[in-house]
């Protein structure tokens, strides 16, 4: 660890807050440690399902007092509504709604109360926690938030986030973005832009009204986004608080147990692995298919179901070329696998890309269109533009990926821009000279 980060890191009252789900809680536990090991007090505000990371983590946890835990009831069950809902830009405003702003005001009076024994120098946030811009306008505390998801900053050269458009090939498609751009800002997203600026309003907070994943990004003292430009669209008017900090991956120790191993990986020559993640629990979207499509086959189908119905899968699935399990070490999978089949959570598509493996995305919802798109069009893999793919369509999937060195090729030159960086070291210069800034004002 660099001595001088170290030096000014130490002692200084960093807090952590997340919204209450894994793929924005994980990837911020190596930072929050590396932080902690620096020297700092490190504590963190979270939903009591991460109780038990945290204890591991040695890290004190704020829990939620006011605010309504929507990871631990589970969003579909406090929102039954939302399970009727197929259309990707009505799902995605009644999440931002129920799940974000109405929530702000619950997570803000908890953070208040925190401030009361822990007088915070810093907040450290995911990148949708939506109480960034009360903490950095009425607390007057910086605000550093953690891009988990791709790039959402609007732009002149995109297409809306959340779309999962490519960027425009021609000016007829630069048109047309243009006028998408304001159908989402009047229209499709209209109720939870119209939603979250009355919540700013209601504290005399006058920021210009924006698509919720934008104004968070602008509001930012410091936006650090996981991943690299190579991994992003490019934009002609990137925001100046925007830094690319690489693979931010969770916090993992070291520990004494054997590495993951199954003698099958020594039969067969090609190697898929399989996942939809902790939320997705319908198996039938993408675990069931992507088994459907390999039944005793020459292919080793490794099958992870974030424990969603594992010991049924395994009973109508007993072929030998298929392993199952509630959850496996990807890091120690990835090595022996030649495509990765997954529903475009960010964190394991850029765990895969890290392994140079190529990647098969299926994915709409969460912005999970968003990765899919990236992964189809910097051609890291294949996008196939749902959520319910035909066993066919990844069978095919998969042996163009085998065929074609395109795929391999594009994403072990990723892989090494990524496993060159030190995202932590670089997330702390980012932040010590924030820090250094603030103390000269």
């Amino acid at each position: 660890m660099n001595q001088s980060i170290k030096d000014q890191l130490k002692g200084k009252k960093i807090l952590f807050a997340t919204v209450p789900a894994d793929g924005h809680f994980n990837p911020l536990t190596g930072l929050a440690k590396y932080f902690q090991q620096a020297g700092a007090d490190v504590r963190w505000y979270a939903s009591d399902t991460f109780t038990k990371k945290l204890q591991q983590l040695a890290i004190p946890q704020f829990p939620y007092v006011k605010a309504i835990d929507t990871n631990a009831a589970g969003i579909d069950n406090l929102f039954p509504e939302r399970k009727l809902i197929d259309d990707p830009i009505k799902k995605a405003n009644l999440d931002i709604i129920h799940g974000l702003v109405y929530r702000s005001s619950e997570f803000y009076e908890d953070l208040q109360q925190i401030r009361e024994s822990f007088p915070f120098d810093l907040l450290v946030s995911d990148s949708v926690f939506p109480v960034a811009p009360l903490v950095k306008h009425l607390m007057d505390i910086p605000v550093v938030a953690i891009g988990i998801m791709p790039l959402g900053e609007i732009s002149v050269d995109l297409a809306p986030y959340g779309m999962g458009l490519l960027p425009p090939q021609n000016e007829e498609e630069q048109k047309k973005y243009e006028e998408l751009r304001e159908l989402a800002s009047n229209v499709l997203f209209k109720e939870s832009i119209d939603s979250y600026d009355a919540l700013l309003k209601s504290y005399n907070i006058s920021i210009p009204p924006s698509m919720l994943v934008n104004l968070l990004i602008k509001t930012a003292d410091l936006y650090l986004q996981i991943g690299t430009p190579d991994f992003e669209y490019i934009r002609s008017d990137l925001g100046e608080n925007i830094h690319f900090i690489g693979a931010l991956f969770p916090y993992t120790q070291k520990d004494q147990h054997e590495p993951w191993f199954d003698k099958r990986l020594n039969e067969y020559k090609k190697v898929v692995l399989v996942t939809q993640g902790t939320v997705e629990k319908d198996v039938e979207k993408l675990i069931v298919p992507t088994l459907e499509a390999f039944k005793d086959t020459d292919v080793l189908v490794i099958a992870t179901t974030g424990g969603s119905e594992t010991a049924n899968l395994r009973e109508k699935y007993p072929q030998h070329n298929f392993i199952i399990e509630d959850y496996l070490p990807f890091n120690e999978v990835l090595p022996y696998t030649h495509a990765f089949i997954t529903n475009g959570g960010y964190g394991g598509s850029l765990l895969s890309i890290k392994h140079g493996t190529p990647l098969i995305a299926a994915g709409v919802h969460e912005a999970k269109n968003e990765i899919c798109a990236r992964i189809g069009y910097f051609n890291y893999g294949i996008n196939l533009n749902t959520e319910n793919p035909t066993p066919e369509q990844l069978r095919a999937a998969v042996e163009e990926i085998i065929i074609n060195d395109l795929y391999t090729n594009n994403v072990t030159k990723l892989a090494g821009e990524l496993n060159s960086l030190n995202s932590n070291e670089l997330c702390a210069q980012h932040v010590v000279r924030l820090l250094d800034k603030i103390a000269v004002l």
